[in-house]
C-alpha cells in the first residue's frame, strides 16, 4: 500500500510510498509485519494495529530522527504521512504572513503521541505548546518528549475543564503564531463503532473488532461530533483574537464547511482559508481564519 504520488504536500517525504528494507533496517521490529502480497508488493497488514504501529514508529525513526516513540496501545495511533501534511500546509500559511522561523505553534489535543509537535520540531524547528484534558495522555506525550531531549521544544498543558478548548490553558500574556487541531470525529462511541466495522469489512477483516489505529473515545467522539467541537473551538478563539495570528483546525465532513463559514463571518473573522489536503482515497481540509488585519499579520512578529 502506498501513499498517492500525487496527492500529498510537495514537501512530504512520503509521496513515493514507503520502502520497507530501509524502515525495518532502522527499526527492526517491523520486519515481523512485512510480507509480500498476492500482487508481489511488499507491504502490511494495515488492519493490523500491532503493524500500524510498528510502521510509524519506523517512519519516524527514518525519516524524523525521533530515536523513542512509545505510548499505551489503547491511544490513537497517528499516520504519520497525512499528520505531516498538515505541518507542511501551516508553514505555507505561515510563509503567507511573513512568518518563517521560530514559529510557536499550539497543539489542540496533543494526545499520547504527542505527533504534531514532534513532526513540526523535526521539519521546521517550530516550537510548541500541546494541550488535552487527559493527564495521563500528556504523561506518555511527556515521556515521549523527554526521552527524545526535546523539552526545550515542547512543552505540555493539562486542560481541566472538558468543556473548554482554550478558555483555562491560554493565559493573558500567550502569542501563539498559529492554532492547529485535529477534532475528534465523531458524535458517539457508537458511531465510532459502527465506522471502525465498516473499514474492516472493506478491509476484509469484518469478524475481528479492533481498532487499527487505536484510540481513545475522546481521540474518536465529542458530543454533537466535529461540527460542535469546531464551533465551540471557534467561538473561544473570538475570545482571544489578538493572541494567535492564525487559528486553523481539520475538517473532515464536506458538510460542516459551510456552517463554520456562517459562523466565523458572525464573529468577524477577517480572512478564513480553506486549503484542502487530499490523502489516498480520502479527501479532508483544513480550515485557517484570522481576526487580525492584513497589516497587523505583517507587524505580528515586531508586535503590535
Amino acid at each position: 500500500m502506498k501513499p498517492s504520488k500525487s496527492k500529498f504536500h510537495l514537501n512530504n517525504k512520503h509521496q513515493k510510498g514507503y520502502d520497507f528494507y530501509k524502515l525495518y533496517k532502522v527499526y527492526p521490529l517491523l520486519s515481523e509485519f512485512v510480507f509480500e502480497n498476492k500482487y508481489q508488493t511488499t507491504t502490511i497488514d494495515f488492519s493490523d494495529p500491532k503493524a500500524i504501529k510498528a510502521l510509524n514508529t519506523a517512519l519516524l525513526f527514518l525519516h524524523y530522527k525521533i530515536t523513542y516513540w512509545n505510548f499505551p496501545d489503547d491511544n490513537l495511533c497517528p499516520p504519520i504521512p497525512g499528520r505531516v501534511d498538515y505541518i507542511h500546509h501551516l508553514a505555507d500559511l505561515l510563509k503567507s504572513s511573513s512568518i518563517d522561523k521560530n514559529a510557536r505553534i499550539l497543539d489542540i489535543g496533543t494526545g499520547a503521541s504527542c505527533i504534531y509537535p514532534l513532526l513540526g520540531n523535526a521539519e521546521y524547528n517550530w516550537q510548541f505548546v500541546g494541550t488535552d484534558i487527559d493527564k495521563k495522555t500528556l504523561d506518555s506525550a511527556q515521556h515521549i518528549i523527554d526521552e527524545n531531549n526535546l523539552f526545550k521544544n515542547i512543552s505540555l498543558r493539562l486542560q481541566p475543564d472538558r468543556s473548554n478548548i482554550l478558555k483555562g490553558v491560554l493565559s493573558a500574556t500567550d502569542r501563539f503564531d498559529i492554532a492547529m487541531c485535529n477534532p475528534p470525529f465523531h458524535d458517539s462511541d457508537e458511531t465510532a463503532t459502527t465506522a471502525t466495522k465498516r473499514k474492516l469489512k472493506g478491509l476484509g477483516k469484518e469478524t475481528i473488532f479492533i481498532r487499527n489505529f487505536g484510540g481513545k473515545h475522546n481521540e474518536l467522539w465529542y458530543k454533537g461530533g466535529e461540527k460542535a467541537f469546531i464551533h465551540n473551538y471557534i467561538y473561544e478563539s473570538s475570545l482571544f483574537k489578538k493572541q494567535c495570528c492564525w487559528f486553523s483546525t481539520l475538517v473532515s465532513k464536506k458538510e460542516n464547511i459551510r456552517p463554520i463559514k456562517v459562523l466565523l463571518k458572525k464573529l468577524k473573522a477577517t480572512e478564513v482559508k480553506m486549503i484542502p489536503m487530499h490523502q489516498g482515497n480520502k479527501i479532508t481540509r483544513i480550515i485557517a481564519w484570522t481576526f487580525l488585519t492584513e497589516a497587523e499579520q505583517k507587524k505580528w512578529k515586531d508586535g503590535f
